[in-house]
């Protein structure tokens, strides 16, 4: 049995979804444009560098979910997918996964940006598991809240073992285990796996993986 990990943005995707939902909702008029684009931009910088505050950016990226309907914010979504979202699903990264899957692998997305964003794009790349961050949800509707502890650097590991945990594996359950990441934030778990993948990589990932002797690919 192999374990094949995938983050989602800028890795599966040539893009980040999490940036470009902020972006639809100023596009859409949902959010004030001059306000919302500046933090969404200099967020997206601060990820990118490493220096992200978790807790800053996710009251920023879920309170726009409490404000509106969840069905509201479904219908949203659908476009969201039309228009920004298949546009960044290339071949490559729909093939890298079907590959995966041909040989049984178990497969799971693993990724910062919340389950709301996640969870339909994860089902277009036909992956039945993905762990996520979790906006806190009382009767359907988003709180503004993050439940749990959010899917980012070492939380990802954390989350991670208790999925494995839930199902009564470890890491030592996997003759191989992949995790295929583009971002130094990844480090963490990518330092879990047994063949660890930078995947058109930041500088900081490409020095380090290039020091391990780890692959390097591209899916663009």
């Amino acid at each position: 049995m192999n374990l094949a990990l995938f983050d989602l943005d800028n890795t599966l995707l040539s893009g980040d979804s999490d940036f470009e939902w902020s972006q639809f909702l100023v596009e859409q008029g949902v959010l004030e444009r001059e306000l919302f684009e500046a933090k969404n931009l200099a967020f997206y910088e601060q990820y990118k560098a490493g220096t992200l505050n978790i807790t800053e950016f996710l009251d920023f990226q879920l309170k726009p979910l409490s404000h509106h309907a969840r069905k509201v914010l479904d219908g949203w979504h659908e476009e969201f997918m039309r228009c920004k979202v298949r546009p960044m699903m290339g071949q490559a990264a729909r093939d890298l996964v079907s590959r995966h899957q041909s040989t049984g692998d178990v497969c799971v997305i693993v990724t910062a940006t919340n389950s709301f964003v996640t969870g339909p794009i994860a089902r277009e790349f036909g992956v039945e598991y993905l762990i996520a961050t979790d906006p806190e949800q009382i009767n359907g509707e988003f709180t503004g809240r993050v439940a749990g502890v959010p899917s980012f650097r070492e939380g990802k590991v954390v989350r991670m073992e208790s999925w494995l945990a839930e199902r009564g594996w470890n890491w030592g359950s996997f003759d191989q285990s992949w995790f295929y990441s583009d971002s130094l934030n990844d480090l963490p778990l990518l330092s879990k796996v047994k063949q660890p993948v930078a995947v058109d990589p930041d500088a900081t990932l490409r020095a380090h993986a290039e020091e391990q002797g780890w692959a390097v690919i591209s899916l663009r």
